[in-house]
């Protein structure tokens, strides 16, 4: 059996309520695994939730709760529900307060422990609770933490220590082999300069709090919170417990993650997988923020949208395709009420949307919702065809590289172009004239054909409206099993086949 397809979004700090920005990456990674699905590829999507550390802690001692039961909470009642609002169809959800997770996080520090990788020292330096992380002095602006504009704490422990420094070469030799394992190249570039600048060892533990899985060595220490939380990519796929599962599964694919996390994530953990003695992942891939306003998105804020605020007006199939078409993947992108509402309109409604009525409603209008055999090709009718193969093949290249909105333009101007066809062809005037019903039959067969092909296609990014289409065309087996890369084969929808007039897939949006 091939090893899994990968994929995994950063485990998303309880503390915080999600927001657009987390649903952006769980759909970006849920877009990804499903279109590697319909390549007929074995694959594995984890999501879940960070749940140890100082923040946590501390919130669920001011809310007079037990830091579980807060936990418990949070992702029952917030973190777990966004995954149905945005239709995500994750393999698994790992929660670090889970047993599999702890029983994993200790057995990995207690093997780079045994390999030499670890040590006790006095450590003093900023803390930022926000981010959970050690700064560098040169890190801070004004003495703050440039993310959360907030001011560090000190601290002054006795730890023990994570031996970095003596990753630094192999990192730069891995990066220099490998330089499509960080990307964007921008993001790519910001490891390499802070990797050749300098490591420094760094505290794998804490004295000072209670809340995280406690060392086995010494219980009067618990991990760091991200050496901790890094861990989930391996113990959620059997590590520690299932070699056999680890192995068909790991190395990730891809590791989704915001650029604000990048270094723990290129840094900090693939030089963990090296003092454990396991493979490093393909590849990191930091996309850029949501900006609301100029800003990136922040509970402190109140810059916060949660999901629901847009799928309860546009669903969640438009606020899927919005964000993945809007925005180029890697970099920031702006959200704003009015450029959604423009694209809703114009390319869902008005493209797609009606493309799937007015297709439907005429083979039951003309031919009683039996989908007519095709007579002759014409050099119009061919053109289709022959865009259908140029257009599936560039977007199977974009997902491949993880430009989304690549991707969906070129499914979108296929849509664009059936669209144009059946303008140019006009059925409505070819079922007046007995004469031409074979071309009728053929221009009807066409069209239906080609949104048969969109629906494969687009069933990645809009499960719901596609399979709409899927089952208002008649056509045969599921939707989620079809190939992208065969779905270009002209001629897969049977003739006969019983066609039902599309409900509205991209309702009017009340204009207040």
């Amino acid at each position: 059996m091939s090893k899994a397809f990968y994929v995994t979004t950063p485990i998303y700090y309880v503390n915080d309520a999600p927001h657009i920005g987390h649903a952006y990456t769980t759909v970006a990674g849920d877009v990804l695994t499903r279109w590697h699905r319909q390549r007929q590829e074995s694959v594995f999507y984890l999501t879940g939730t960070d749940e140890h550390g100082t923040k946590v802690e501390r919130t669920a001692r001011e809310n007079n709760m037990e830091p579980q039961d807060w936990c418990d909470r949070l992702v029952e009642n917030s973190w777990k529900p966004v995954l149905e609002t945005i239709e995500a169809a994750n393999d698994d959800f790992i929660r670090t307060t889970s047993t599999r997770h702890r029983k994993g996080v200790r057995k990995f520090w207690e093997t780079v422990r045994d390999n030499g990788h670890v040590y006790e020292a006095d450590f003093e330096g900023p803390y930022c609770v926000g981010c959970e992380e050690f700064k560098r002095p040169g890190d801070l602006v004004d003495g703050k933490c440039p993310i959360h504009d907030r001011p560090v704490e000190m601290l002054h422990e006795s730890n023990y220590f994570f031996r970095l420094a003596q990753f630094q070469d192999a990192l730069l030799e891995h990066y220099e082999r490998h330089p499509t394992a960080v990307e964007p190249k921008s993001a790519y570039n910001e490891v390499v300069s802070f990797i050749k600048s300098g490591l420094e060892d760094i505290s794998m533990s804490r004295s000072s709090v209670g809340w995280g899985v406690s060392l086995p060595w010494d219980d009067k220490q618990v991990v760091y919170v991200w050496f901790d939380a890094l861990l989930n990519y391996i113990t959620a796929i059997g590590y520690g417990e299932d070699d056999e599962k680890l192995a068909s599964i790991w190395p990730a694919n891809v590791h989704l993650v915001g650029k604000d996390i990048l270094r723990f994530h290129a840094v900090y953990w693939p030089a963990m997988l090296m003092a454990a003695g396991l493979p490093l992942p393909d590849k990191v891939f930091a996309h850029g923020w949501l900006l609301v306003g100029g800003e990136k998105m922040s509970k402190s804020k109140l810059t916060g949208i949660s999901p629901e605020s847009i799928t309860d007006d546009f669903g969640a199939d438009a606020f899927r395709y919005y964000f993945l078409r809007a925005i180029q993947f890697g970099q920031d992108g702006s959200f704003s009420w009015e450029d959604m509402a423009a694209r809703y309109q114009a390319e869902l409604a008005n493209g797609l949307g009606n493309l799937a009525s007015r297709a439907t409603a005429m083979v039951v209008r003309y031919r009683d919702g039996s989908l007519p055999a095709p007579g002759d090709y014409t050099n119009a009718d061919l053109a289709l065809q022959e865009l259908l193969v140029a257009c599936a093949e560039q977007a199977d290249a974009a997902m491949g590289r993880l430009d989304f909105s690549g991707g969906i333009l070129a499914i979108k101007e296929f849509v664009d172009a059936v669209n144009v066809y059946v303008t140019e062809q006009q059925p409505w005037v070819l079922a007046k004239d007995e004469a031409t019903a074979q071309r009728l039959d053929t221009v009807l067969y066409t069209i239906c054909e080609s949104l048969r092909a969109i629906a494969v296609l687009y069933h990645p990014v809009m499960p719901a409206a596609t399979s709409l289409i899927w089952d208002s065309l008649g056509a045969a087996g599921e939707l989620g099993q079809q190939s992208v890369l065969t779905v270009s084969q002209w001629g897969q929808l049977a003739p006969g086949s019983v066609v039902t007039k599309s409900e509205s897939l991209f309702p009017r949006l009340d204009t207040k």
